[in-house]
């Protein structure tokens, strides 16, 4: 018998159920032995307490262009994993216990930074364990693409298309919040896909002059609008300067929504133009998978099946160079993958005439 285990931890994305079909269909051709499967309910809670259903072939079809996931997830903090359960439960001799209870040959994890750090740990703890990398902000070190990025730059990108013909129309300037509160993945595909004349990024401090100044080039130019991309977690100069503690304090005093709005209103301030924002927010996440994501997912959880099949654990299904690679679960736990100021795109972006407000 053959007994593996699935769980999606963290923010869900849309290629989640995608990538869990990809590993099931694999396994049940391919195994040699019986198969038995459990979905853990909500993430690494259902390993906690042992919420589980028992799956069927038939429980993994039709998943191939539904978004979200089928098991429901939730966010198990890494820094907080040795701390118990409200009710007193420790977490990780919980998980330990609930895998040897089924006998499980595998735990296939798919999550972000955290949920692969914990994914690690469980590791370190002696279980075969392989992660598979998602989230939408694509900052998974140690691959150069996860699922959920290519729907979520998809689903973004035709919101800045659509603003185009208002913004026109009443001359407006639109600041369009992306995802991205520490990296820019996200805002700087969308921003570029999208014809953005400002993408402001985590990754660069910004220099509100040099924005001011980018609009006022395209009023001069014979533009009617602008398009303000901004990350959620879009810093100025003066801000990246302070100190961590001194910045959080300031994040926290903060009387406009996010810093989207901050940037609206010294815009609005400094020049003659309508200014509105756009939030997309969570419709990011939702939706189908697009095709790159389905073809991804399904890459992925083919990867780890196969890994699995030949006993092989304790690593990350990746994307490098173009080619499927397993990256060891140590070598990724804890870290981030961030846009290159210096990078290939943002060069070319910037030789477009986009501004990141740096200059």
């Amino acid at each position: 018998m053959f007994r593996f285990g699935l769980l999606t931890s963290g923010g869900d994305c849309q290629a989640l159920n995608a990538t869990m079909r990809g590993i099931a269909k694999t396994i049940y051709r391919n195994s040699k032995d019986k198969v038995e499967a459990y979905g853990f309910e909500d993430g690494y809670q259902g390993l906690i307490y042992g919420r589980y259903r028992k799956m069927k072939w038939g429980d993994f079809s039709g998943l191939l262009t539904l978004g979200g996931t089928i098991l429901g997830t939730s966010r198990t903090p890494f820094k907080l994993l040795d701390a118990p359960e409200a009710d007193g439960v420790e977490k990780v001799p919980a998980m330990v216990k609930t895998y040897r209870k089924l006998k499980l040959d595998c735990l296939f994890v798919l999550g972000g930074n955290g949920s692969t750090k914990t994914a690690n740990r469980l590791r370190e703890e002696g279980l075969n364990v392989i992660a598979l990398p998602k989230t939408i902000d694509n900052d998974t070190w140690g691959t150069d693409m996860t699922f959920g990025f290519a729907s979520a730059v998809d689903i973004a990108t035709r919101c800045i298309d659509e603003l185009h013909t208002t913004a026109n129309s009443h001359r407006r300037v639109f600041v369009v919040e992306i995802m991205g509160h520490k990296v820019g993945w996200i805002p700087l595909y969308a921003g570029i896909a999208g014809g953005a004349d400002v993408i402001l990024i985590p990754e660069i401090p910004y220099d509100m002059d040099n924005v001011i100044d980018t609009i006022r080039r395209r009023d001069e130019a014979g533009g009617r609008f602008s398009i303000v991309v901004v990350a959620e977690g879009a810093i100025s100069k003066e801000e990246a300067a302070m100190k961590k503690k001194e910045y959080k304090k300031k994040v926290a005093a903060r009387v406009q929504p996010s810093v989207a709005y901050d940037i609206a209103e010294e815009i609005s301030r400094r020049i003659d133009h309508e200014i509105r924002v756009a939030v997309p927010g969570h419709t990011q996440r939702g939706g189908e998978p697009s095709a790159q994501d389905r073809i991804f997912a399904t890459q992925c959880g083919v990867e780890a099946a196969r890994g699995a099949l030949a006993g092989e654990f304790g690593y990350m299904i990746a994307q490098l160079n173009g080619k499927m690679a397993r990256v060891p679960l140590e070598q990724v736990a804890g870290k981030l993958k961030y846009v290159d100021p210096n990078g290939e795109l943002v060069q070319e972006a910037k030789l477009l005439g986009i501004s990141f407000g740096d200059e």
